[in-house]
């Protein structure tokens, strides 16, 4: 067994190297799909995004081909440039990543979605959650804005 740069181990095996560690993450690969299906549902060419986001064509391909793992900055500016946001590019591979792997969360109602905001609040800062408001006998949409 051998080590390669970055940590990724190899060995023999009956068919040739078996790469152990060499596999892309599936969220680096969710984003560039969604990136790449937003961008061909507006019927753009990656000229056209690359240029209002301020990056190389190339770098574009490879964000969505997932072989690069793109800044916050570069998400940010691409998602722009595309008529989105950061919020709706995490759900979107959030999406992705539910349908491709098969398990899909269902959205609680009543109080299980209460008990599901109100841990969702502990885990954020006060400034970034508006007040929720819910009572037992009503039941109401919650939206949750992040900055």
């Amino acid at each position: 067994m051998a080590t390669r740069s970055g940590g990724a181990q190899e060995r023999d095996g009956a068919d040739g190297v078996v790469r152990i560690g060499a596999r892309r993450p599936p969220w680096r690969l969710a984003v560039g799909s969604v990136l790449r299906d937003w961008r061909t549902d507006q019927g753009l060419r990656l000229s056209d995004v690359a240029e209002r986001a301020r990056v190389s064509v190339q770098y574009l391909s490879e964000v969505e081909r997932g072989r690069k793992e793109p800044s916050s900055e570069v998400l940010g500016a691409v998602t722009q440039a595309l008529g989105g946001s950061l919020t709706d590019l995490a759900l979107g591979v959030a999406r992705h990543l539910a349908a491709t792997d098969g398990r899909r969360r269902t959205v609680a109602s009543g109080p299980a979605r209460i008990a599901q905001v109100r841990e969702l609040r502990a885990l954020t800062t006060p400034a970034t959650v508006s007040r929720v408001e819910a009572r037992d006998t009503v039941q109401r949409d919650v939206l949750l804005l992040a900055a």
